[in-house]
């Protein structure tokens, strides 16, 4: 039990995939503008990731390496990545349209995002349990970053700003800073 919750704090915090792998960067910066888009943005990663990483583990487990087809899963991967993130597009189509004008392009673009890609490769050697784990850990951290990112760019919103930085540059910056914050996790459990 202790392993689990191991692996998924530290999936969330130490390991977090925007802030120490540098992965998912596409919606931290694109959708953190706003609280009200990264909410249901940290939410649908969440969601894509949980279930494309049981998927993806399923498929690599039971599929490509027991016919020796290992070559095939980052191909295979990504087909079953696109396939839930239209899943899940059209489910928040249909629930709320507004929702879906509100995320824009970069609920489509869940399927490139890199995260979701990385956590089903780190995970095909671990139990599914496991994989479980590291999945829920690596969405809850990837979504807290996006929060927390929304919340520090609708503050510096309203303050001055070197003109240089404004806009996406003021936002890598801060990405830097929260990096830097989130390393003091390290050595957290050992």
């Amino acid at each position: 039990m202790w392993e689990l919750l191991s692996l998924l704090l530290g999936a969330a915090l130490v390991n977090n995939l925007a802030l120490s792998q540098f992965l998912g960067l596409c919606p931290l910066v694109g959708v953190s503008s706003r609280w009200n888009a990264a909410l249901p943005m940290g939410i649908a990663t969440a969601f894509v990731m949980t279930v494309a990483t049981l998927s993806t583990h399923a498929v690599y487990n039971h599929l490509l390496e027991p016919y020796s087809l290992e070559y095939l899963r980052i191909v295979v991967f990504i087909t079953v990545i696109a396939s839930v993130v239209q899943l899940a597009e059209l489910y928040i189509r249909t629930v709320s349209p507004l929702l879906f004008q509100l995320l824009g392009i970069y609920l489509p673009l869940i399927t490139s995002n890199c995260a979701v890609l990385g956590v089903a490769l780190m995970v095909i050697d671990l139990t599914l349990v496991e994989a479980l784990a590291v999945a829920i850990g690596g969405a809850a951290g990837l979504s807290l970053a996006i929060m927390l990112l929304s919340g520090l760019r609708e503050q510096l919103a309203t303050r001055p700003v070197p003109k240089i930085l404004e806009g996406a540059p003021i936002a890598l910056v801060t990405i830097g800073i929260m990096a830097l914050a989130f390393s003091g996790f390290r050595g957290f459990g050992a």
